[in-house]
């Protein structure tokens, strides 16, 4: 014997609501692992730009944005 509608319904939402969560899920932890790519870049880049610039860990943050504009405009 089929299921009434009104139960097939509710089982309906229920798989609705369901799907809903999983698809939080996966755009949460595709927020996180974006998050973590961009994190290892970052520091990634960073210690490249630390090797190649002489004294670079004695210098302020502002000290490597000007030195870097400065060689960057110079093209």
């Amino acid at each position: 014997m089929t299921k009434p509608i009104t139960e097939r319904i509710e089982n309906l939402k229920t798989q609705i609501t369901q799907l809903e969560n999983q698809k939080k899920q996966l755009l949460q932890k595709q927020k996180a692992d974006e998050r973590k790519a961009r994190t290892k870049r970052l520091i990634e880049r960073g210690a490249i730009l630390e090797s190649l610039i002489k004294n670079a860990e004695e210098m302020s943050n502002e000290q490597i944005k000007e030195l870097l504009q400065k060689l960057l405009n110079k093209r």
